[in-house]
């Protein structure tokens, strides 16, 4: 099921299914535990150790190592650890324990069609298991493939951890491993292709190659990349779209380096199978590939699961700069200041596949550690094609810098790269942002509460004023072009209130977390129930906030304000976000964290008086029938008093 298929899954449910799972037996069937002590003890899937430091406790419902940092709860561990998304961990849980997800939004019809189409999805994955089983039969029988395989390096292990295969050079191979070789979920599956002669004949996509099995997270096979054993055309074919494989989003490797990428700390992307193998043969596990499309956002958000430090290999000359610079795009919106990305450029004559071959795993991995940075990038970038010496060409390189730097999310980072590009561009930063600020006039909504004054638009994603070559990413990714105002149509009652400057408790908070990435991690389980349960539109908004933040973490405003189109709290939130520009103050006067922080919980803390107040008023009401209600009352009454104790206001 895609990511964001139906709703929101209720906050209430999710602490009901962490409540009833036992983290221990969870962690149990993929990592071996010991007792010790009221924990249990194990080596850390997630970093290379001898001696384990990677703790669960069963009390406390909760993992930790004291070697890598990993942490979190039985959700985040099969996210972690088996690369699945927040929503198929939940329901991987829920079916574990006998639970059915809520999908009280859906109706009957609807969830019946998605029912179907992930019975449908099932019968042609295993579809595609049966031909890969197929295809590595066929290697083992074929010395012709063998010998290639052996001509570039590659052992029998390499192949069949990657599960490699060959294709035998026959028309309707194929006919020979399905008993209906008419069935139309071959076509559908993209192994078999419709004949278009006046007989019609179908016949087999792939002939004469070596297969590449296209693997899932889950390891399910998707789809196949086949490669001729000699001069043919096209040297690479792969699988066609269909319900299992779409090569914006997939990433070939990707199943198998999982373990590797942990333990090397990075990833490694590269643009051909044969690079992918090659550099696991000799001893770089952590690389995958992109399937014969430019880097996209889907690409790097799917990386971003399992490692914070992704590297891009190219090859030297144009095409691969070219390459390079569609994968800056991509990963513009997603470089917070704890990620680092990194661009590696080879020499003209070699691929990642012919270096390693050529020079070793030492040399590849020396090249590795001088990539250039994402920052460095940007600026090489924006100076492209210009004569920096003169004026003319410091004005086309901020033009092209411009729409580089307002990817970036609000941060560290974004706030020093400004810097180096007003160097670029012979400026002074005020200057740099005034400059921004005039070519831009409506621009609104784009600058975090609180912060310094950075120019309307920061944070969005690229507009088209530069682009190496068209992509087409999904309307949803972080890199899709967005515009600088928002959606037009009627706004609700309480956007307009809100893009007045009218804003309740409600409106603060939800301000306040739209603006500030981390702010979501600052407050407890029993926070995010509470704001869940406010009145439309503000409880929907902050049960999808809580969603999106349980799946992927703290995000930048780029990304949510792309996921947030379409949703019927969407023009609230835009009219949020745009008050706080409105009152964002210099950079010296910019609030701390902990300012940010101290609000927060304040306003919670009223908040949650409130809801005690409201509570107290019904236990009263049901005392005259209830004889328990007033002892409620009054523990809800002692509670509510606590709180106001504690005499802080905002």
């Amino acid at each position: 099921m895609p990511d964001n298929a139906g709703v929101s899954i209720p906050p209430s449910f999710l602490q009901e299914l962490l409540a009833r799972t036992d983290v221990v037996e969870v962690i149990g069937r993929h990592v071996a535990l010991r007792k010790s002590g009221a924990n249990y003890l194990g080596l850390c899937p997630f970093h290379q150790e001898k001696t384990p430091s990677f703790t669960v406790s069963p009390s406390k419902q909760f993992y930790h190592c004291f070697g890598c940092g990993a942490h979190g709860n039985a959700i985040d561990f099969l996210m972690a650890h088996t690369g699945a998304t927040f929503r198929e961990a939940v329901h991987d849980l829920a079916a574990q324990l006998g639970l059915t997800v809520p999908q009280d939004e859906r109706s009957p019809q609807e969830r019946a069609r998605e029912a179907a189409l992930r019975r449908a999805q099932q019968s042609l994955t295993e579809l595609m298991a049966q031909a890969a089983r197929a295809y590595r039969a066929q290697l083992k029988a074929s010395p012709r493939a063998i010998d290639y395989l052996k001509s570039r390096g590659l052992t029998g292990e390499i192949a069949k951890t990657y599960g490699l295969g060959y294709a035998p050079a026959q028309w309707r191979f194929l006919s020979t491993v399905f008993a209906d070789y008419s069935d139309a979920r071959l076509v559908e599956c993209g192994l078999v292709i419709e004949g278009d002669g006046e007989q019609g004949r179908r016949h087999d996509r792939f002939r004469d190659r070596i297969m590449f099995p296209i693997r899932n997270v889950k390891g399910d096979v998707i789809g196949f990349g086949g490669r001729v054993l000699d001069g043919g055309e096209p040297k690479y074919l792969n699988s066609p779209e269909t319900p299992l494989f779409h090569k914006g989003e997939e990433l070939y490797g990707l199943y198998e380096a999982r373990s590797a990428i942990r333990q090397a700390g990075c990833a490694l992307v590269v643009e051909g199978y044969m690079d992918v193998v090659a550099l696991a043969q000799l001893g770089l596990g952590h690389a995958v590939a992109t399937l014969g499309t430019a880097c996209t956002p889907q690409h790097v958000r799917k990386l971003l699961r399992f490692t914070d430090d992704v590297v891009f290999a190219f090859d030297g000359d144009a095409a691969g700069r070219r390459a390079a610079q569609r994968a800056l795009s991509a990963a513009l919106p997603w470089a917070s200041d704890t990620r680092r990305f990194r661009f590696l450029f080879l020499p003209p004559e070699h691929d990642p596949d012919s270096f390693i071959r050529a020079h070793g795993a030492q040399a590849m991995t020396a090249a590795l550690a001088e990539a250039t940075p994402l920052s460095r990038f940007v600026l090489e970038v924006a100076a492209q094609g210009c004569d920096l010496a003169t004026a003319e060409g410091r004005a086309r390189a901020t033009a092209q810098a411009r729409p580089l730097w307002q990817a970036l999310p609000e941060g560290a980072l974004k706030r020093q790269l400004l810097h180096e590009l007003a160097d670029l561009a012979g400026l002074d930063v005020r200057e740099l942002q005034q400059l921004w600020d005039d070519a831009q006039p409506t621009a609104r909504g784009s600058g975090p509460a609180g912060r310094s004054s950075l120019p309307p638009g920061a944070g969005r994603a690229a507009t088209a004023a530069w682009t190496p070559a068209p992509t087409a990413p999904r309307a949803t990714a972080p890199g899709a072009q967005a515009s600088p105002l928002p959606p037009s149509g009627p706004r609700t009652a309480q956007a307009q209130r809100a893009a007045r400057g009218w804003l309740n408790r409600n409106d603060r908070i939800a301000r306040l977390v739209l603006t500030t990435p981390q702010a979501w991690e600052w407050l407890t389980a029993d926070d995010h129930a509470l704001l869940a349960q406010q009145p439309p539109p503000h409880g929907p908004l902050f049960a999808w906030l809580e969603a999106q933040w349980l799946e992927h973490g703290a995000q930048p405003w780029a990304v949510l304000r792309e996921g947030l189109r379409g949703q019927p709290f969407e023009a609230l939130a835009l009219a949020l976000y745009d008050s706080a520009w409105a009152l964002a103050r210099p950079a010296e006067d910019a609030p701390e964290l902990s300012e940010l922080r101290h609000e927060l919980r304040e306003l919670l803390r009223r908040l949650r008086i409130e809801h005690l107040k409201a509570q107290e008023t019904e236990w009263l009401a049901r005392s005259q029938h209830d004889p328990t209600a007033l002892q409620h009352y009054r523990r809800v009454q002692a509670e509510r008093l606590a709180l106001q104790e504690k005499g802080e206001t905002v």
